[in-house]
């Protein structure tokens, strides 16, 4: 029953960058500090020391690796979560594909289930991602979008949350390298 469903909180944004992951993060410390049990279930920092930064102290479950093609690849640990069941569980990146062999194709069918369960999710999601906006952000960029994800997800959501940065903004944190790695900048851009 919708009950006993968990709620689901989506950080939206347009572009990578904007803000997402930290006010996710910002969230989930503010839930914790008033003693809700609120644990990391996937969180990508990529390797940001102020994103880092925002995990600290926060409980985590740790990932889950899998062998795909030789390579050791990490994942959420659904299975973990589960058995943790905490009030609110923090999920990064919601269109993401999961590496073959893992129960879901793709994270958002993850959160499905965590949801389904009864734990509320904050997630993360950009525009890009949404089946019908993929092809018109393809024509404009000139990239192929290969993580899409229904744009259902939007209606079980329960709350929606725009992050947003003008444009002048998402470039200049762009090129000071607070987004990607120096050697990604040229190709975000």
């Amino acid at each position: 029953t919708k009950e006993n469903k968990g709620k689901l909180k989506i950080f939206f944004g347009m572009a990578a960058g904007v803000g997402k992951t930290c006010e996710m993060l910002k969230n989930g410390q503010r839930l914790y500090s008033e003693g809700i049990d609120v644990v990391i279930g996937y969180v990508e920092t990529h390797n940001r020391l102020h994103t880092k930064s925002l995990t600290q102290g926060l409980p985590f479950i740790p990932r889950k690796s899998i062998s795909y093609k030789n390579v050791s690849v990490e994942e959420m640990d659904i299975d973990a979560i589960l058995l943790r069941k905490p009030k609110l569980v923090l999920v990064d990146e919601l269109a993401h594909t999961n590496t073959p062999g893992m129960r879901h194709p793709k994270r958002y069918q993850d959160v499905i289930e965590i949801l389904d369960s009864g734990i509320d999710v904050y997630t993360t999601l950009n525009i890009q991602h949404l089946e019908s906006r993929a092809d018109i952000v393809e024509s404009i960029t000139n990239i192929k979008i290969w993580e899409r994800i229904p744009d259902s997800i939007l209606e079980i959501a329960n709350e929606v949350e725009l992050i947003d940065l003008v444009p002048d903004d998402l470039l200049k944190r762009l090129m000071e390298g607070k987004i990607y790695a120096k050697d990604k900048v040229e190709t975000a851009l």
